[in-house]
């Protein structure tokens, strides 16, 4: 029999199997354990926003509050700590969303579709938020070079200028998706060094009963009674920050424009690099494929490891500075003394590295929200380390007067202080947001997008483009302005935008979040006790 072609007898019946489909005899549990693997592989070159956004939820800010909430009620306040999780993160992913289907930053839109007199408004309010925040890196900071290594706090005020600078001299948002991953890698040790020092704490405490960590998970009555309900709302406002929306609508476009990139979609020019890509709008193959991917790595970071470190906060807390004579208003120095004295000095040393580690990766990721706050409303096109430096230098302003005219105690004050602010500055920097994502408009991905916001694609190739002259482009943006009056609106564009019940869902917690924040204030104003 030929070698070409092959017969199998079967009784007297020959069946010719030359032609015959190729059989795949790979065991289909080998199949799935692969495409397993190929998800996971893509997943982990998405590693690395979400980890940047999610340090914003766990500053000395937060600190600060889940002590205090711990001392004060032991666990009870867990819950408190949970919802205002879920609520950064219904925020973060309506902030990815936006910044993958637009392919610019929150302070991007507001300047391309906000009258500009409001757009210089929410700018001044922005870096209002953006200052008061970096207000609250300098202290957790300060702090700890004073305790760690017996470093004066005006000195340890000064050098949070030069050590974030240091770092973000490293980091182009304009540059390639390897140097961007490789400062992603640096701020990523950072957090997994403060996870590290609390999973140590939580070990070296003793908790009586395990049972009553996981009920503090359900809402019960001190959450909302006699100071609780000042604690929880200041667990809101620490937790959702201004400046981490901005931050997370900017954070994921690497990706986005790496992959366009790839396959030929989009060529940037000089112009488009200078600018941080402002006229680059992604490609609807490229929001396929990093969207999903994108808000699992963004919710996985903030349930993870956010959620972690500040429930160990207070779990810390309340394990060994409930029932004590220290009450709910001790500052980072007194919570640091009472775990020498309750647990070890390890154990209080431990905890003031958590805070250098979060508060020079929170300061970090908040100066890297400035520079995007300044770009993208301004297009502020000037040297990123003196913009850097500018930010920081407002920031220490009035932590170095309140640190040489009180102490310590006035690093607490301008702590406190800070929190009051982003509190108030809170519904102000959403709202553009819920308007945005749920802008048909603004939402909507045209198929037929050449990745450029001022060029339509008429069918040139790219590397064509650039040649035509102006009559040749004129022409072809009438074809294509005649092609879209003929064909359904449906068939061009993909609309992107919230649904009726997510806007719903957004708007409600604006109202939400927005009146609670008043209330706080308010009752601030007011002299009672808000423990922040």
């Amino acid at each position: 029999m030929s070698d070409y072609q092959r017969v199998r007898r079967s009784g007297s019946i020959e069946v010719d199997i030359t032609n015959a489909p190729t059989i795949d005899h790979t065991p289909l549990v080998t199949r799935s354990t692969w495409k397993i693997i190929d998800v996971l592989r893509k997943y982990g070159r998405f590693i690395g926003p979400g980890l940047m956004v999610s340090v914003s939820y766990m500053d000395p800010g937060n600190f600060s509050t889940a002590v205090a909430a711990g001392s004060a009620h032991r666990y009870k306040m867990l819950f408190s700590v949970l919802v205002a999780n879920m609520m950064a993160a219904f925020w973060q992913c309506l902030c990815a969303k936006l910044g993958a289907v637009t392919g610019l930053d929150l302070a991007q839109n507001c300047r391309r579709h906000l009258p500009p007199n409001l757009n210089m408004m929410l700018y001044i309010l922005a870096e209002v938020a953006i200052i008061a925040t970096d207000l609250a890196e300098v202290v957790g900071t300060a702090i700890s070079l004073n305790i760690l290594f017996n470093v004066p706090l005006p000195l340890g005020v000064i050098l949070t200028v030069v050590d974030v600078l240091v770092v973000l001299m490293a980091y182009k948002p304009n540059g390639s998706l390897r140097l961007i991953r490789w400062f992603e890698m640096f701020v990523s040790l950072l957090v997994i060094g403060t996870v590290i020092c609390f999973s140590v704490e939580l070990f070296s405490v003793s908790i009586d009963n395990i049972g009553d960590v996981f009920r503090g998970f359900l809402p019960s009555k001190a959450v909302v009674e006699g100071d609780g309900i000042y604690l929880s709302l200041a667990i809101l406002g620490a937790t959702v920050m201004p400046h981490s929306l901005y931050l997370g609508s900017g954070v994921v476009q690497p990706r986005l424009r790496d992959y366009d990139i790839d396959n030929g979609h989009y060529k940037p020019s000089e112009t488009d690099i200078d600018n941080n890509h402002d006229n680059y709008k992604p490609s609807h193959a490229a929001i396929n494929d990093t969207l999903t991917y994108t808000i699992t790595e963004l919710l996985i970071s903030l349930f993870t490891v956010a959620l972690f470190v500040n429930c160990s906060i207070l779990i810390v807390a309340g394990a060994t500075l409930y029932g004590t004579s220290q009450d709910s208003t001790a500052d980072l120095f007194s919570i640091y003394e009472l775990l020498c004295k309750s647990l070890s000095k390890a154990a209080g040393t431990i905890f003031v590295l958590a805070l250098l580690f979060s508060g020079q990766s929170a300061g970090i990721v908040c100066t890297l929200s400035g520079q995007m706050v300044s770009e993208g409303f301004l297009n502020w096109s000037i040297a990123p380390a003196f913009r850097r430096a500018l930010t920081r230098a407002v920031a220490i302003t009035p932590c170095l007067i309140l640190v040489l005219v009180a102490g310590r105690r006035g690093l607490s004050g301008a702590l406190n202080a800070s929190q009051v602010v982003l509190s108030l500055l809170l519904p102000f920097v959403s709202a553009p947001l819920l308007y945005f994502t749920s802008s048909k408009k603004i939402m909507r991905v045209e198929l037929a997008n050449n990745c450029y916001y001022d060029m339509r694609d008429v069918g040139i190739p790219l590397q064509d483009l650039n040649r035509l002259d102006n009559n040749q482009r004129d022409e072809s943006e009438d074809a294509v302005s005649e092609h879209s009056t003929n064909e359904s609106s449906d068939a061009l564009y993909v609309d992107m935008s919230n649904s009726l019940f997510t806007t719903i869902c957004s708007v409600a917690l604006w109202v939400f979040i927005s009146g609670l924040n008043f209330y706080l204030l308010a009752s601030f104003s007011k002299g009672n006790d808000v423990h922040m």
